[in-house]
């Protein structure tokens, strides 16, 4: 019987190499409840966006920039086109002078559909440092 007990001696538990998935789904099934008890109680926001509308009346006097295909700047004042192109350097100057002092004159900037976001966000930012008050984005309506 020698052999026996040097048998039963010799004799090792052997580890699981398996993972128990039983926690692993109680776990997921509590979240699965939490989540569609608390999402209908989940309010959700609202952002109110502004409208296009036509005003009562036109301003006396109104700045458009103009961002052509090629991103260069023309100024209009009133509906006079300049010919010449204008530099996003000069359009503090250049729009503070059309503006005669008063930084409540409205700008309006227009620009071609090709042109980048970039380029009209640049010129947003010029106008916003050189003090201007009312600037706005000219809009097609219709299609």
């Amino acid at each position: 019987m020698p052999g026996v007990a040097a048998r039963g001696g010799s004799r090792r538990r052997r580890t699981m190499n398996e993972i128990n998935m039983v926690p692993f789904i109680d776990v997921m099934l509590v979240l699965l409840i939490i989540f569609m008890v608390s999402a209908p109680l989940i309010t959700t926001g609202s952002v109110d966006l502004p409208s296009v509308g036509k005003s009562s009346q036109r301003p006396d006097k109104v700045i458009e920039v103009i961002v052509g295909k090629d991103e260069k700047l023309k100024l209009k004042v009133n509906g006079d086109t300049e010919e010449r192109s204008l530099a996003l350097g000069d359009l503090r100057e250049r729009v503070l002078e059309a503006q005669g002092g008063d930084a409540n004159v409205p700008v309006v900037i227009s620009a071609d559909r090709q042109v980048k976001y970039e380029s009209v966000v640049q010129v947003m930012d010029r106008l916003q440092r050189a003090g201007v008050q009312r600037v706005g984005l000219s809009v097609k309506q219709g299609g």
